[in-house]
């Protein structure tokens, strides 16, 4: 995998859509940490399967403004809440003190996650689901299969689209000579040249 980094320069209408899905998705990130807090107090255990069910629920009837956010933004929230349940887990395996998940307060969350699906990038424009077409400033090839895009709103009010993109890497040309390397005590390296 490969990531590019793109300035994003969104109308003002854009940004407010973005803005507000980002707040969406932080809304849900704590809906789910409150899930999971609610499971763990009453002995009930709860899967990843599980939060990603509630959010089909939610959307249908607790919170139906979940569906300005394309649905694969939504299973990244569910997807990133998980992955710091196991990265706390580890750290506790190590020995590490650990508390828990804290809920994100507003500003805290910056990030919408498109994986796989939802957009496309044609020329100047990136194409997003749901929210629509943003002027994309390429200063450089994108080489491979594009996976996927994460949008980003900077401290500085600036936005970017992380660009990640799957290439074979290239063998290198076979030139029919071979160095050697030695690793001594005496002397860091030494080679055949």
């Amino acid at each position: 995998m490969r990531g590019y980094r793109f300035r994003l320069h969104p109308s003002k209408m854009i940004q407010q859509k973005l803005s507000e899905q980002i707040e969406l998705c932080r809304c849900l990130y704590n809906r789910l940490i409150e899930e999971l807090n609610k499971a763990k107090r009453e002995g009930r255990r709860i899967t990843q399967r599980d939060t990603q069910a509630l959010i089909a629920k939610l959307k249908k009837t607790e919170k139906p403004e979940l569906n300005k956010v394309y649905s694969k933004v939504l299973q990244m929230v569910n997807h990133q809440v998980w992955s710091n349940i196991r990265a706390l887990f580890k750290l506790k395996q190590n020995g590490k003190k650990i508390g828990k998940l804290r809920f994100k307060g507003e500003g805290w969350f910056k990030t919408l996650n498109f994986n796989q699906s939802g957009f496309r990038i044609e020329e100047k424009k990136l194409y997003l689901s749901k929210v629509g077409e943003i002027p994309i400033k390429i200063h450089r090839p994108i080489e491979g299969i594009i996976k996927g895009v994460i949008i980003k709103k900077e401290k500085s009010g600036k936005w970017f689209a992380n660009v990640q993109a799957e290439n074979e890497p290239q063998p290198l040309l076979c030139t029919g000579r071979a160095v050697g390397i030695d690793v001594g005590v005496n002397y860091f390296l030494t080679d055949s040249e």
